[in-house]
């Protein structure tokens, strides 16, 4: 059983009226913007549920554009995010869609494309006190909650990848908290998600990176 902190019970600190339809709504654009790694010129929220019935009189709309801007929950900016983003020419829209059998009742789609052409999908639950869940990546199914240092590692499915990883890793003293691998089908396209105790430097994702089957390597720490 998880061990529940003060946090989980009063709350994070943050700007907006609702830790579910503010603050993690936030943190899964966060996590969004940190997988793309490139400037965001077009945004589409795709809104589910509860989501799509009160984002904007619970400021929902905005914590979405705060968290690809790059703002952290508690920044005095996120109520400005709808004209900074437009400042900042970026183009977004907020489209309700239909809750899908299974998915939590705070669920968001994002899709982006950045200033060099990159796109991503990600799908991701705001699961209430803040937390969240990302549950897709441009089409694969993951689990993954950013709560704790993460790293994504776009790769092939090959055999010795993740040893590779892990080995690069326990070579530059890094503790693995979890690891788990997930694939849309055998020796293709997969993601191994890793929670660390630490957040992961750059000279060691670019030693992760030099294996041939690994195509991009994420670093997340909300």
């Amino acid at each position: 059983m998880k061990k529940r902190s003060m946090f989980d019970i009063i709350g994070p600190v943050m700007i907006g009226p609702s830790s579910s339809h503010t603050a993690g709504a936030l943190r899964i654009a966060q996590i969004a913007s940190g997988i793309l790694q490139d400037q965001v010129t077009e945004a589409d929220f795709y809104l589910y549920g509860s989501f799509s019935e009160t984002y904007k009189g619970h400021g929902t709309d905005r914590a979405l554009l705060a968290g690809i801007l790059g703002y952290s929950p508690d920044h005095p900016d996120i109520r400005y995010a709808l004209s900074i983003a437009e400042q900042r020419r970026v183009r977004f829209a907020f489209i309700p869609a239909t809750l899908e059998q299974g998915m939590h009742p705070n669920t968001v789609g994002i899709e982006l494309k950045s200033h060099s052409g990159k796109e991503l999908r990600i799908v991701g639950s705001s699961v209430g006190g803040g937390e969240v869940l990302i549950t897709s990546i441009n089409g694969i199914k993951v689990e993954f909650s950013g709560e704790y240092p993460t790293l994504i590692v776009e790769q092939q499915d090959r055999p010795g990848v993740a040893a590779h990883i892990t080995y690069v890793l326990a070579e530059s003293n890094v503790n693995i908290g979890t690891i788990k691998m997930y694939r849309e089908h055998r020796g293709t396209k997969a993601f191994t998600i890793l929670e660390t105790d630490e957040s992961v430097s750059s000279d060691i994702i670019e030693k992760i990176i030099e294996n041939k089957h690994i195509y991009h390597v994420f670093s997340i720490v909300l």
